[in-house]
Order: structure tokens, then C-alpha cells, then sequence
């Protein structure tokens, strides 16, 4: 996953990651609006988890989002 063409996709991207982690708001999907370091801060704030942990699932998705 390119997170350039995320963020230039964000309005169209944003379902997949409020699926991913559905505690993250609107407000907060507004804030991240498709940048990889607001998403793990958003992520670490909204499950209460560590920046590594929060690396690790975007990691992740990041793999399972591959086209």
C-alpha cells in the first residue's frame, strides 16, 4: 500500500480503515485525513495501546490491503 495515493484517495480509503478500527470517529478519520502518522496516533489514543502495537496492525492492513 502507497500512502500517497492514500492520502490523494482518502475519501474513498477512509471506509476501509473505519472497518478496521471502527472506534475511531469521523472527527478522527478527519484529522488523519490519509497521513500514516496521524493514523497511529489516532489508533494508540482510541485502543489505549502502545505506538509499537499500533505500527504492527497498520502494518498489517497495510499487507491485507495489497492489490
Amino acid at each position: 500500500m502507497n500512502w500517497d495515493i492514500a492520502e490523494g484517495n482518502w475519501n474513498q480509503f477512509r471506509g476501509k480503515v473505519k472497518a478496521q478500527w471502527g472506534k475511531l470517529t469521523d472527527d478522527h478519520l478527519d484529522v488523519i485525513a490519509g497521513k500514516r502518522i496521524e493514523l497511529t496516533g489516532k489508533i494508540q489514543e482510541a485502543y489505549g495501546i502502545t505506538k509499537d502495537e499500533a505500527e504492527k496492525q497498520i502494518k498489517q492492513f497495510e499487507e491485507s490491503s495489497k492489490d
